[in-house]
């Protein structure tokens, strides 16, 4: 790996690393007695920075995992890459800026259709975790794009291009519909922790609401580049604050 390569992953690791660390601003409804067991041991404080430990161990493996891969299936951080001097090709910015936005409108929209589905299901203990605004932005816009798409999206594709001797538009549909399922997936131990006994339906609920994201996402990752797949994650979390604002 050549020194703009490890520059690249320096700088991912760096942004991605703002998000792990905005998880401080999150405060998690833990049930009372999980409340009171954790802080026998521990500090508020310190409840926050083991919630970082996982996180930081996920980024660390998918920054290396998608700089030594990313450009062997043909993926692209055109922004990064021409600031860093790996490409001198020409940059689309507006292009970058109008799927990104387009984007994020689309996946802030359906994820509302799907909540608005199953409005009736959701229980209050949800509706009671608040996100702020860094960990949004910073966690759910920089740092699972790093995480979902240019590490494990770019390691699913890899590994089916190994696995099939070739890459085709199939090999991507695969790696961006598992790891926005998988990702889906991820959210319900939040789900187990503060909620008693959840429904089969609640859980289908969770996975497919962050699913359904992840889908357009990992399309605009595959077409436009990992900085139009982060601008579109920052831009849903835009749509669903003004919608909360609004309508609550």
């Amino acid at each position: 790996m050549n020194r703009k390569m490890i520059s690249l992953g320096a700088l991912l690791f760096g942004i991605g690393l703002l998000g792990v660390i905005s998880l401080i601003t999150l405060d998690i409804p833990f049930p009372e007695d999980i409340q009171e067991e954790l802080s026998k041991s521990f500090s508020p404080f310190q409840i926050k920075l083991l919630m970082m430990v996982n996180p930081l161990i996920y980024l660390s493996l998918s920054v290396v995992v998608g700089t030594l891969l990313y450009q062997k299936v043909d993926f692209r951080l055109p922004l990064f890459e021409r600031w860093l001097g790996i490409s001198s090709s020409s940059v689309d910015f507006g292009s970058i800026v109008k799927y990104g936005l387009v984007g994020g409108i689309l996946s802030g929209v359906l994820i509302l259709l799907v909540s608005l589905g199953f409005k009736s299901i959701i229980p209050p203990e949800l509706n009671d975790i608040k996100t702020p605004l860094l960990a949004r932005f910073l966690y759910g816009g920089i740092a699972e794009e790093i995480l979902m798409r240019f590490g494990f999206m770019t390691f699913l594709v890899w590994l089916g291009s190994k696995l099939l001797k070739e890459i085709k538009p199939s090999i991507y549909w695969f790696g961006i519909a598992f790891s926005s399922i998988l990702f889906g997936i991820g959210h319900l131990p939040i789900v187990f922790t503060v909620v008693d006994s959840p429904s089969v339906w609640l859980l289908i609920y969770i996975v497919l609401a962050n699913s359904v994201g992840g889908i357009i996402f990992g399309w605009l990752y595959w077409k436009k580049g990992l900085e139009s797949s982060m601008i579109a994650h920052i831009f849903t979390h835009i749509v669903l604050v003004m919608a909360i604002a609004v309508f609550h």
